[in-house]
């Protein structure tokens, strides 16, 4: 179903869309005790548990460190958060086509114009990226920035030693591990069940995707770049929303998290000079322009999925 936001606000859930955002995050926390239980017990039997140990309190030099990351990542992250919304829209509510949308009948256009909005607006992702950064509490406030900041930094170690790619294949395993898969479990979550429970209880689509979008920033636990992914998580949003599809913005989550791989590769590997990192590539002007045709582009995006009439489904 394509552009019936309407319709399917109609339909009435066997609870509560309140009581089922309840449900799905216990459901979710379940998921991810486990996972999490489990990803550490088969790191420490296979690399110790000082590695594990070393690992929560920031030591990337620990032995073995990568592969232990990868396993708490892969285990502990990205199979809970994607099989905690498979379960709820399959088990709870029994509703996938609504609550995952995992159809393919959208316009294929679609997908064009989804890849020319990702790198459209990369200069309003550099434009809040800056605002954020320079984000200041109250003085009373300074021990939860210290905290903030902290954290943060905690995590880009970590970031870091996962992006460390010495060859192509390590290239291709960050592209599918953390640009697709990612891609594919997050968006099953955020614009699929959250977004879909939100469009529900608020009966309003646009708070819907607002309302996904902070959550989806806040769920990554990185306060300063909150203001950009808010925006992607707005355009990951209106992408499902208006197609119909997860799979619009499963496209867009990808190109997003793909390019970022590909391009730290690249910079390692010396084959370009700009860091992935650098938020002072563009100007006001630039800023300016992104914002206008990004905007073009969603109305046409829009406009299309409202004219178009779907691919049928095989």
């Amino acid at each position: 179903m394509i552009n019936t936001p309407t319709e399917q606000l109609e339909k009435k859930p066997y609870q509560s869309p309140g009581l089922q955002f309840l449900s799905f995050a216990g459901i979710f926390i379940g998921f991810i005790i486990a996972a999490n239980l489990v990803a550490v017990a088969i790191a420490a039997a296979l690399y110790g548990m000082d590695t594990v140990m070393g690992i929560g309190q920031g030591n990337v030099n620990a032995p073995h460190v990568i592969n232990t990351l990868w396993i708490l990542q892969i285990i502990g992250t990205t199979l809970p958060v994607f099989a905690a919304p498979v379960f709820f829209a399959y088990v709870i509510v029994k509703d996938p086509q609504d609550y995952l949308k995992p159809t393919f009948r959208f316009p294929l256009i679609l997908m064009a114009l989804i890849f020319c909005v990702m790198f459209i607006a990369s200069p309003l992702i550099e434009f809040l990226s800056n605002i954020n950064e320079k984000m200041v509490l109250p003085h009373f406030l300074s021990g939860v920035q210290k905290w903030m900041r902290d954290s943060e930094d905690a995590t880009q170690k970590l970031e870091t030693v996962m992006f460390k790619m010495d060859t192509i294949w390590d290239m291709i395993k960050n592209l599918v591990v953390i640009g697709l898969l990612t891609a594919i479990a997050e968006e099953f979550m955020f614009r699929g069940v959250i977004q879909t429970i939100f469009s529900r209880w608020t009966k309003n689509i646009h708070a819907a995707v607002w309302i996904t979008a902070i959550l989806f920033s806040a769920f990554h636990v990185e306060f300063f770049s909150f203001l950009p992914r808010v925006l992607l998580g707005v355009l990951l949003g209106y992408f499902a929303a208006w197609s119909g599809s997860i799979w619009t913005a499963v496209w867009a989550h990808f190109i997003n998290n793909g390019t970022i791989v590909v391009a730290t590769y690249l910079y390692q590997d010396k084959k370009i000079t700009l860091s992935p990192d650098d938020n002072h590539v563009f100007n006001n002007k630039l800023y300016i322009i992104s914002l206008v045709i990004v905007l073009f582009l969603m109305y046409v995006y829009r406009y299309i999925t409202l004219n178009k009439k779907p691919l049928p489904e095989y």
